[in-house]
């Protein structure tokens, strides 16, 4: 089932100076059931890092292994961690209305989207550029590509991948390059 998020930020096919990276790390792969347990963000001016944002947070409901494998996260991590409520306006008042950037980005922002209104009464409505859209443009005969097969491609180190601030980090040095390719290619 399609959920109308019809205040939600726009999808922009930009090549930003100035922006944040936001990345998550879920208990699931539906807004409507699972919880963010991670959120993280990289902000960027002049495409240079300048400040970072990155939390755990404590769900509801345990973590279940496949999660635990994936991301590194145990529920022991989880147990002392703020719940979303409360870092909810913290990861606002660090984002701001910037230009979000992210792989496969639609998931962060569907879910912070969801938790945003489900949580605060608010709506989430920050723009986004999409990082895989742009590297499908950039990279077309690349035979995947999720973040660390790029990553892979420009020989960056995907150590620590699946834990939300690495993912940023990965994410924005995988956008640095794809930007470079596109604006070479368009003279």
């Amino acid at each position: 089932m399609k959920i109308d998020r019809e205040y939600r930020g726009k999808s922009l096919y930009l090549l930003p100076e100035d922006y944040t990276v936001v990345d998550i790390e879920t208990s699931g792969l539906s807004p409507s059931v699972a919880e963010i347990i991670e959120i993280s963000a990289l902000k960027c001016r002049d495409r240079v890092p300048i400040a970072t944002f990155s939390t755990l947070v404590r769900p509801d409901y345990p973590v279940d292994w496949f999660i635990t494998n994936l991301t590194g996260i145990t529920n022991r991590m989880l147990s002392d961690a703020p719940k979303i409520d409360d870092v909810l306006d913290d990861f606002y008042d660090f984002l701001g209305r910037d230009l979000i950037i992210g792989h496969n980005v639609s998931f962060d922002v569907n879910f912070l989207y969801d938790n945003f209104l489900r949580r605060k009464a608010w709506y989430f409505r920050n723009d986004f550029v999409d990082v895989l859209r742009l590297s499908r443009k950039a990279l077309p005969t690349l035979s995947s590509h999720k973040q660390t097969a790029i990553a892979e491609y420009f020989g960056l180190d995907c150590t620590g991948s699946h834990r939300a601030l690495r993912d940023c980090e990965i994410c924005n040095e995988n956008y640095l390059r794809i930007r470079e390719i596109l604006l070479r290619a368009e003279g």
